[in-house]
């Protein structure tokens, strides 16, 4: 597996992590440029754990990142310090990481995410706080507070925050609605919902394919010059 870029992602990245946390990594690989000339293509991803680590195929990795998928975008935005492997390549995919942006689909993405996350706790069962389910219930909750917040900052600014500015103000909104506060997660919903549509954005109506195409074609020469 030829990687270009990987590094250090979720609650570690976001500043949440807790003494139990997982360390999650994400990672962006090219397949060797031979094997999409033949009768079977190449794993587009390829996940393991222990460690939990995501690996995406180049190709794969750009869709994603064109429809701003809140977890492969934090690849291209994560503080120096959390990037494990870093290659000519995967500095060029960092510095156009703003070309695949879009103002619609940002909003999309993440809002679209944060319900989901907000689905989660409405259909939590049967309103009994066994421990797994309250701190599944507050997970859900920190989960979507940042999605709604980093979502919303993307979308009026076009920067990506990944460190959290009050990572226990997440922990406190989570426990909050864990103890059985869900209306504070429909707020928080409704708020950032509200401020998107509120206000304009610098992102463009669409992302420009032109920069991440080229890229990609630069892999696959690279990758057929090894071989």
């Amino acid at each position: 597996m030829h990687i270009l870029l990987s590094g250090i992602v979720g609650s570690t990245a976001y500043g949440l992590a807790g003494p139990d946390s997982d360390v999650d990594r994400l990672g962006i690989f090219a397949a060797p440029t031979q094997e999409f000339h033949g009768l079977h293509r190449p794993k587009e991803s390829v996940v393991t754990t222990a460690p939990d680590k995501t690996m995406h195929e180049a190709a794969k990795w750009a869709r994603l990142a064109l429809g701003c998928n809140p977890t492969a975008m934090e690849l291209a935005w994560l503080p120096d310090h959390l990037y494990e492997v870093r290659t000519t390549l995967g500095d060029e995919l960092i510095e156009m990481r703003s070309t695949l942006l879009s103002a619609p689909r940002v909003r999309d993405a993440y809002l679209g995410y944060a319900v989901k996350q907000f689905q989660k706790l409405q259909n939590r069962g049967d309103g009994t706080f066994a421990s797994d389910l309250r701190k599944r219930t507050a997970k859900h909750a920190r989960h979507l507070a940042r999605l709604a917040h980093q979502g919303a900052e993307l979308y009026k600014t076009g920067h990506l925050r990944i460190e959290l500015e009050d990572p226990q103000w997440y922990h406190d909104f989570g426990n909050q609605v864990a103890d059985g506060d869900i209306d504070a997660a429909a707020r928080l919903l409704a708020g950032a919902e509200q401020w998107i549509s509120s206000g304009r954005s610098p992102l463009p109506e669409r992302a420009d394919e032109g920069p991440i195409e080229a890229w990609l074609r630069r892999v696959r020469l690279a990758c057929l010059a090894e071989a």
